[in-house]
């Protein structure tokens, strides 16, 4: 709807989910990567400066684990450009920045209702939001065929992309959750916080001035990382990597990856850790997490020095 195509090159990040690369490459159109901000791990808007120019057709840019990237840098460098910035919003539902809704910044959002999400629905789902009439009826389309009005008739090749009713109804009745669910997951956050701030190991998550975190995913850095999650899954505590290759290091996107610059993205890749986190966790939860993650870290740190 944004009017990709064929030979278009979309500014993007390496450290995300691979759906951004895939839409790209089914349009024909190059993913071009920019490194990610070190303390965040969303786009680094210095190196979207360096990368853009009036060549680039969009900007992806994604709200990375429930917190929006530096977002007034983004549509400044965009905007220099006339570049449209196309919001990922799949993690940040809820999320503001100086109090104003994320996924309302740029030309238009992508939302992802599945059901992992902050907001998810019984089974896939998602959105497109945006307050542009010409891209809303071509996002219409495409969703419905490629119809636009008589359903005879279609304008343009499209997809069978629609909510279906049930998701729909689930949605509806957690729509009204959300607030007090994100509410939950940012007291949850403060208390991880609380217990890491005196431990060895983990570095802590960081929030931009200004953002409202809605912590879809609570993400430490640790050394060691596949060591340490192995053993905190041994222990019955689960913890995921998000995301463990680079998408500039992805065998199927090799060829539009292959000179991708990414040092950042390659570090968080070999050390993010996300910790248990979900509306209802409890105290003693959270505690027993860290108490088992700093335990685990401090044995790698014995046998690594030959104690």
């Amino acid at each position: 709807a944004l009017e990709v195509g064929p030979g278009s090159r979309v500014a993007t990040v390496a450290n995300a989910g691979f759906y951004t690369s895939l839409a790209c490459r089914r349009l024909g159109a190059r993913p071009i990567y920019v490194d990610v901000d070190p303390e965040t791990a969303c786009m680094d808007a210095e190196r979207l400066d360096e990368v853009l120019d009036g060549s680039f057709a969009a900007v992806v840019v994604t709200h990375l684990y429930g917190q929006a990237a530096a977002m007034g840098r983004v549509l400044a460098t965009a905007g220099r450009w006339g570049v449209p910035v196309l919001e990922d919003y799949a993690q940040a539902a809820g999320a503001r920045v100086g109090g104003q809704l994320v996924g309302s910044f740029g030309a238009a959002s992508a939302f992802s209702f599945y059901p992992t999400k902050n907001l998810g629905a019984y089974g896939d789902g998602g959105a497109v939001l945006t307050d542009r009439s010409d891209v809303a009826a071509l996002a219409r389309s495409f969703g419905h065929h490629g119809i636009d009005h008589d359903p005879s008739c279609h304008e343009r090749v499209g997809f069978t992309s629609r909510l279906d009713t049930m998701q729909a109804v689930v949605l509806q009745a957690k729509l009204g959750h959300l607030v007090g669910w994100n509410r939950e997951r940012r007291v949850a956050a403060a208390r991880y916080d609380e217990l890491l701030l005196d431990g060895p190991g983990p570095r802590r998550p960081t929030t931009l001035p200004g953002n409202e975190h809605v912590w879809h995913l609570y993400v430490v850095r640790v050394p060691d990382r596949d060591r340490v999650r192995r053993e905190l899954v041994g222990r019955h505590i689960g913890a995921g990597v998000h995301y463990p290759v680079p998408l500039h290091r992805e065998r199927s996107l090799a060829p539009w990856g292959a000179n991708a610059q990414c040092p950042e993205a390659d570090l968080a890749a070999a050390s993010i850790l996300s910790l248990p986190m979900f509306p209802g966790i409890t105290a003693d939860q959270q505690v027993r997490v860290v108490e088992v993650l700093v335990d685990i870290i401090e044995q790698g740190a014995s046998t690594a020095i030959g104690c």
